[in-house]
């Protein structure tokens, strides 16, 4: 979740453990962006079921989105940032990245909710968000799971040699996933793969900057 400190009403208060509360104050306005839209709209909503869950707040989904004004919910997430900055908005949900990357003050919420941990898939899986289908009067449930992101490297690459070091660069803990750290791309050090038999595919040069998942 993030804020923008110089702006948002008790900037100086909120923290990981009462910001449910102070999204309920009448005087503090937030959003999120279109949970139809914008694949961080829906996300936004399961970390708030995953909170009533988490703090056994019963009623506290239904409290959060009854402080939050319809106008409050944007098309694309990147819009909040905008209300953010020019004090339109107290808080908006955010990837961590963004926040970074566009200098915002954030809270890390626990690994149990932020969807941002695959260890607690388990408990992800307990938040659902109906999203609208491809035709009209259609629905799609999205189920709660962990955000992560893979590459891959293509057999037949037009340019093996340089997909080759780009990923050796991409893959070192010093080099690539140093910057994507910095930008609040949080990657996991080493990179990790699925499965045994998928690490034994990988060549040589690769194995050694990656683990199989536990």
């Amino acid at each position: 979740m993030s804020r923008l400190q110089k702006w948002s009403k008790y900037a100086n208060e909120v923290n990981a453990d009462n910001w449910y509360d102070i999204l309920t104050c009448s005087d503090v306005a937030w959003g999120h962006s279109d949970l139809n839209l914008d694949p961080c709209g829906y996300r936004s909503l399961m970390v708030l079921q995953l909170a009533e869950k988490f703090y056994k707040k019963p009623g506290l989904y239904d409290r959060l989105i009854a402080s939050r004004p319809k106008e409050n919910v944007k098309a694309k997430a990147v819009e909040l940032v905008k209300l953010l900055k020019n004090g339109k908005m107290d808080y908006g949900w955010e990837y961590l990245s963004v926040a970074a990357q566009h200098d915002l003050k954030y809270i890390q919420l626990d690994g149990r909710i932020n969807l941002g941990n695959y260890t607690f898939d388990n408990f992800y899986q307990q938040a659902t968000v109906n999203v609208t289908g491809k035709t009209k009067g259609t629905w799609i449930t999205r189920t709660g799971k962990s955000i992560t992101y893979g590459v891959t490297l293509i057999n037949q690459s037009p340019n093996p040699n340089g997909a080759m070091s780009f990923l050796q660069y991409l893959l070192d803990p010093g080099g690539g996933l140093a910057i994507l750290k910095s930008m609040g791309q949080l990657p996991f050090v080493p990179a990790r793969v699925p499965t045994r038999p998928e690490f034994e595919m990988l060549p040589s040069e690769l194995k050694k900057l990656v683990e199989v998942r536990q």
